[in-house]
């Protein structure tokens, strides 16, 4: 069985991945993984010298695999992204097609509680231009309130259930499905 690390893009997806919710879900999907997620602090510094540095950390704790999660954010296209990551034989890069907030809005159950709407269904998650400021606008139509820190929201979430069981249960989230897919082929090593 083949131990995977994790470099992450920001705080969002180092909470994120380091909840008992997803570290629940690698276990339920029989992955053996490094319990610590690096925090690259940020797109800009997920180029080759840093991502080297970063993946030693995970390699000296016994990583054989490491994941590299990022947003799309601004680059026009997934292989934009790779080429200024330029991935070693060591990574697999999960490029979301927006950014990670889409995955939010694609576990269903747990935004309507977040929203405090059971109606509330985001049908396309990944083609919402921002699903951060999305979830802000709903939430103000909503409630009234707002949330204005990516960091507080992934915890609320979280706190109420978010889960990746749910969230890959979106077909329309086809970037955490390709996650799923990428990792249980890694569970069968």
């Amino acid at each position: 069985m083949v131990t995977i690390g994790f470099i992450v893009e920001g705080d969002t997806e180092k909470i994120l991945f380091s909840s008992p919710a997803f570290q629940n879900y690698l276990t339920s999907i029989n992955i053996k993984y490094i319990p610590e997620i690096i925090n690259a602090g940020g797109n800009g510094n997920l180029l080759p010298h840093n991502i080297s540095e970063l993946s030693q950390i995970l390699v000296n704790k016994g990583a054989q695999k490491i994941f590299v999660i990022t947003d799309l954010d601004n680059d026009a296209c997934v292989t934009q992204t790779k080429e200024r990551i330029k991935p070693a034989d060591i990574h697999q890069c999960i490029i979301s097609k927006k950014t990670i907030e889409s995955w939010f809005l694609a576990d269903t159950q747990t935004i309507r509680k977040y929203l405090n709407s059971a109606d509330f269904t985001c049908l396309d998650p990944e083609n919402i231009n921002n699903p951060f400021d999305e979830i802000k606008t709903q939430r103000m139509l909503l409630q009234n309130r707002g949330v204005s820190d990516k960091k507080i929201l992934v915890k609320n979430l979280l706190n109420l259930g978010l889960s990746f069981e749910n969230i890959i249960a979106n077909p329309n989230c086809t970037t955490a499905n390709y996650f799923h897919n990428k990792l249980i082929a890694y569970s069968n090593n």
